[in-house]
């Protein structure tokens, strides 16, 4: 039960938010997920700054999990993340931020996992 949502300086196309959601649906299985729970949302055109300075291209990813993934996991993740939106988006790596969140509390379709 992965969410992860990006708040991303540039404007991101229809297309371009399928491409990427696809790529992070195969990534998720790097941190134990299936992409069958994975929810996926996006924040474009969202103002970041970086060591005092506006991020032309930049983005934040969090990845919020039902459970826990192990650290090297999460670190494999956070290599595919940052290839996918460099690839997709011309986001250089050092201006991606990838925050992780665990939680043993997960609600879906009117109960708790």
């Amino acid at each position: 039960m992965p969410f992860i949502n990006s708040k991303i300086t540039v404007k991101v196309s229809d297309e371009k938010k399928e491409v990427i959601k696809a790529k992070l649906g195969e990534a998720v299985q790097l941190i134990g997920k299936p992409e069958s729970f994975l929810m996926v949302g996006f924040e474009d055109e969202y103002c970041l700054y970086f060591a005092g300075e506006k991020l032309e291209k930049g983005a934040f990813v969090s990845v919020d999990l039902y459970g826990t993934a192990s650290s090297s996991a999460c670190s494999g993740m956070t290599a595919r993340i940052c290839e996918i939106y460099s690839e997709e988006l011309g986001i250089p790596g050092n201006h991606i931020y990838v925050e992780y969140r665990s939680t043993k509390d997960w609600g879906w379709n009117g109960r708790n996992f």
